[in-house]
């Protein structure tokens, strides 16, 4: 496998624009994650890796404020399981924007960015239930549930999710290690 170190074009975000403006994706993350009556009935739990479902924008419109109805346009929803251990590795979300909520439990996010000069910036917080996170496009980070019980989380990604880039620190440097795509990789 080859690893490429990023330009700085590929690690600054792009200009948002109102359709994937990751403020849009927080709302409907929070206002998803805190109406448990959608969701809590399918969730599942896995030893062998997290479970992941999308969530039809459709089934969700019902149960959102109006006021939110024209962010679902161009969204794409996620509900997510952790169990103890359980994470992602670093990665980004391509050009898509986004958030997520935790809905349950406890999940520690790492964010990583690229400092001045060379060197990575690295930054680690605890995000209990009913915190949230938003991001613009080529956002760097990894999501760990690092306590002793169950977490979910909603995802809200603006454009749809289509790639994931994965990375590693390597010298102190952000490299990319490798791109997944959607329908061939998850």
């Amino acid at each position: 496998m080859t690893s490429t170190v990023l330009p700085t074009a590929l690690t600054t975000p792009a200009p948002q624009t109102p359709a994937d403006a990751p403020a849009g994706a927080a709302a409907l993350a929070v206002a998803l994650a805190i109406r448990t009556d959608l969701w809590a009935d399918r969730v599942e739990y896995r030893e062998q890796s997290r479970w992941t479902a999308l969530l039809d924008p459709a089934d969700v419109v019902p149960a959102l404020d109006p006021s939110l109805h024209a962010e679902l346009r161009d969204a794409q929803i996620w509900l997510l399981s952790w169990l103890p251990g359980q994470g992602t590795p670093l990665h980004d979300h391509g050009a898509s924007a986004g958030a997520f909520a935790v809905a349950r439990g406890t999940l520690t996010e790492r964010v990583v960015a690229r400092g001045t000069g060379t060197a990575a910036r690295q930054s680690t917080a605890d995000l209990a239930a009913g915190r949230v996170r938003f991001f613009g496009s080529h956002y760097v980070h990894q999501v760990v549930n690092t306590l002793h019980e169950p977490a979910v989380s909603v995802h809200v990604y603006a454009p749809r999710l289509t790639l994931m880039n994965t990375y590693r620190i390597e010298g102190g440097r952000l490299v990319r290690t490798g791109t997944e795509r959607a329908g061939v990789d998850w």
